[in-house]
């Protein structure tokens, strides 16, 4: 819950410091049309790299395997277009390190736990057993 608050607070906070710091060099009207560009060409880029996973996708389930880095990249192409619609240009910027192929795998590598194989071999199960003798078993 601690890291949701510091996320709540620290994002906008720092968009507008940087809405600050930039609007002052380029004045605000180039600001707000930035951002508007940054949004319009990200959310159509995003829209052409779904396409793309999909039919990635679509010719895995072709090969009767199953898409797991494509889910896993479509859903980040969501998140990435939702931080493209919001105003900013960290999220902005963090939106498009999403979107692009080899910074998205670069991503999920670093995010990724791969487990160590176990190397250990059992061919035994251990257990208990008790030999319960039962009357049918006596007749036949």
């Amino acid at each position: 819950m601690n890291t949701f608050l510091l996320l709540l607070i620290g994002i906008p906070i720092i968009e507008i410091y940087l809405f600050i710091k930039l609007g002052s060099q380029i004045g605000a009207f180039n600001t707000i049309l930035l951002i508007f560009i940054t949004a319009f060409f990200g959310i159509i880029y995003a829209r052409y790299e779904g396409f793309n996973t999909l039919k990635s996708g679509m010719s895995q389930m072709v090969k009767n395997e199953l898409p797991v880095y494509e889910i896993i990249s479509g859903a980040a192409l969501a998140f990435a277009a939702l931080l493209l619609i919001l105003p900013g240009f960290a999220t902005d910027f963090l939106g498009l390190l999403i979107i692009f192929p080899p910074t998205r795998k670069l991503i999920f590598k670093r995010v990724s736990i791969k487990k160590k194989p176990i190397n250990k071999k059992q061919d035994f199960i251990n257990g208990e057993f008790e030999d319960i003798e039962d009357e049918n078993d006596r007749k036949l």
